[in-house]
């Protein structure tokens, strides 16, 4: 049986990534997932001619023309640009909070008449906010979500377009929450929709898999491969030539978490950090999202990929439309059908995907103590959003890895 260097858990962007790097220095790698496909959270199901973000949307943006550069030397991106819509009561108002908004909101057709109608109403609400503390014997600061999200952007911002929109993520209400989670709130007193900062952004042509394919290009995979339930016996007999869609289930006590070993010199691991120790300091809480998908008889439902819906009585968060990551102009009629998914977040239990890490003093007190058996760790490598315990955009990602490579 081959022996690599590499035993990759995961075949998400970090474990990916970190496979197609170490292929080019000529290292052997096997990268296994528990899915029934590669690619991750970003894995693209191709419906009526439509790339669908099977895990949500997801769209590349950085400012690094290293990592930049990087994804184009494995797939071409197109141009596409997001500019997500809020939906408050029927009425659109354009993300991030920009002129558009403000003139949707109140009017105002100047920066000056937008900055003033906001410092109006946080001074307002700062007096109101005083009095309330010195009323209560408290410290004049705000102490929940919502006091510091009226003391940066105001009242009506903040009831049409926050408020609703994340009680619904967290499944709370927005007094319930600490004020920390909001540290400041963007506004941009200029008419540009594009959501992100960044130089660079796009979708890959041809879809996120298109990435991943050229990533793990040379590179032996494996599918709905179990790490902690599937026996080494399953993958050995798949390397040596009996070769099935995925592991068969163990039926000893070799397992895979316990005999990697025998199969890799090192580990690379992107799964739940807590599992990997099999819970011992206990169980990190997420929260997690859901999808309804449906394919709709006509060429374009909503105009625009992204569509927020911030009223707390519509049950779901958004509505993502997917021709629009890569169809553009007459290409969007082309295409007689388009896929849409509304999306809703959920608290996460057992047996659900993980999504966002809450980053909470409970919860981030936990992984520090995962951390510390992690760090000494002396041939495993725990890396990505569930093996770090942390919320990352594509780009970090990347970055992350190739400055590992360096």
């Amino acid at each position: 049986m081959k022996k690599y260097d590499y035993l990759i858990v995961g075949s998400g962007l970090f474990g990916a990534t970190f496979a197609h790097l170490a292929h080019l220095q000529g290292k052997r790698c096997l990268v296994i997932d528990k899915r029934p496909h590669l690619g991750g959270n970003i894995y693209c199901e191709n419906i009526e001619g439509i790339n669908v973000h099977k895990y949500g949307a997801h769209i590349f943006h950085t400012s690094n023309k290293q990592v930049w550069d990087f994804v184009n030397s494995i797939v071409e991106f197109n141009r596409y640009t997001n500019s997500p819509v809020a939906n408050y009561q029927g009425k659109l108002y354009n993300l991030p909070f920009n002129m558009n908004t403000f003139y949707q909101m109140w009017g105002v057709t100047t920066p000056e008449e937008a900055q003033a109608k906001i410092d109006e109403q946080k001074a307002a609400y700062s007096e109101e906010l005083k009095a309330k503390n010195e009323e209560l014997g408290l410290p004049n600061e705000p102490h929940n979500l919502e006091e510091q999200a009226m003391l940066l952007v105001g009242k009506d911002i903040y009831e049409r377009l926050i408020k609703g929109y994340t009680e619904k993520q967290w499944g709370r209400k927005c007094t319930d929450l600490p004020a920390f989670i909001i540290k400041r709130l963007p506004v941009r007193l200029v008419f540009d929709n594009n959501y992100f900062n960044d130089k660079y952004q796009g979708i890959p042509v041809g879809g996120y898999n298109k990435l991943v394919e050229g990533l793990l290009e040379g590179i032996d995979t494996q599918t709905s491969v179990d790490f902690f339930h599937d026996s080494i016996d399953s993958i050995k007999n798949y390397l040596e030539g009996n070769r099935k869609d995925s592991a068969e289930p163990s039926s000893d006590k070799e397992l895979l978490k316990d005999n990697w070993r025998k199969i890799a010199d090192k580990l690379v691991f992107t799964g739940k950090i807590d599992e990997f120790y099999d819970y011992q300091f206990g169980k990190l809480n997420y929260r997690t999202v859901r999808f309804e998908q449906e394919i709709i008889d006509k060429p374009n439902y909503q105009g625009n990929a992204v569509v927020n819906y911030t009223e707390r009585e519509v049950p779901y968060t958004r509505i993502i439309e997917h021709k629009h990551f890569e169809m553009f102009g007459q290409e969007v009629y082309d295409c007689p059908k388009t896929v849409i998914s509304k999306e809703y977040s959920t608290e996460w239990k057992d047996g659900m995907e993980p999504y966002y890490p809450v980053n909470d003093k409970e919860n981030s007190e936990l992984y520090a103590r995962y951390k510390v058996l992690a760090d000494q760790e002396k041939d495993i490598i725990f890396g990505g959003r569930l093996a770090e315990y942390k919320y990352y955009d594509m780009a970090p990602i990347i970055e992350k890895v190739l400055n590992l490579f360096k």
